[in-house]
C-alpha cells in the first residue's frame, strides 16, 4: 500500500508523517499491495482536518475528520474507515460482487438495513449555475438537481462542510479522455 501525506497550512513533520503511516498502514490489510491512499492534513485556525481517500479496484472509500487536534482527527478518520470497509464488505458479500478481497474479519456487524422513506418530484427547467446557487439558498436545502443550461445535463449542486460549493457533473468513462 502507497501512503501519500500531503500538508495544507501545516509542516508534516518526520513524526506526524511517521505516526500517520503507522496508523493508515493498519487498513492494508484489507487492500492489495499496488492501492494508493491519499492523506491531506490541514490545518483551518483552530480546526485539525485529515482527509483520507482510497481509490481501489471496487470503487473509492473516503473519510474526513475535524477536531481541534490532529491526532485525534487521524484516529476517528481510520474509525470511520473501518466502518465504512466493514459496510463495504457486508454490501459485497449480499450482491456476490468480485474483484475486492478483504480478509475476513474477527467481528462482523450487521449494520441496519436503510430504507427509502420518502419520495419526492419535482418540475424544472434547464438553469444556469448561478440561478441554481439562488435557487438552492432560497430553499434552504444543502443541495439542488438541476438540468444545466449549457450542457443539458443533470447537475447537482452542494454545500460543502467548509462552506464552499461543489458540482458533480455527470461522465462517461468510455468517452473521457482525462
Amino acid at each position: 500500500m502507497r501512503i501519500n501525506i500531503t500538508g495544507k497550512n501545516i509542516e508534516v513533520s518526520d513524526y506526524l508523517k511517521e505516526l500517520t503511516e503507522k496508523k493508515v498502514g493498519k487498513i492494508s490489510r484489507y487492500f492489495k499491495p499496488e492501492t494508493e491512499v491519499n492523506v491531506t492534513l490541514s490545518v483551518e485556525r483552530t480546526r485539525h482536518i485529515c482527509e483520507v481517500t482510497i481509490p481501489f479496484d471496487g470503487g473509492i472509500i473516503r473519510g474526513e475528520e475535524v477536531t481541534g487536534d490532529m491526532y485525534a482527527s487521524i484516529d476517528n478518520v481510520l474509525d470511520k474507515l473501518e466502518k465504512q470497509i466493514s459496510r463495504y464488505r457486508t454490501k459485497l458479500s449480499r450482491s456476490l460482487r468480485a474483484g475486492v478481497e478483504f480478509p475476513p474479519m474477527q467481528e462482523e456487524v450487521e449494520e441496519p438495513q436503510r430504507r427509502i422513506v420518502r419520495t419526492k418530484r419535482f418540475a424544472y427547467k434547464p438553469m444556469g449555475i448561478d440561478e441554481a446557487v439562488l435557487q438552492m439558498e432560497l430553499l434552504g436545502h444543502s443541495f439542488y438537481v438541476f438540468t444545466n443550461a449549457e450542457t443539458d445535463e443533470v447537475n447537482v449542486l452542494y454545500l460543502r462542510k467548509d462552506g464552499n460549493l461543489g458540482l458533480i457533473e455527470p461522465s462517461n468513462p468510455q468517452n473521457d479522455d482525462d
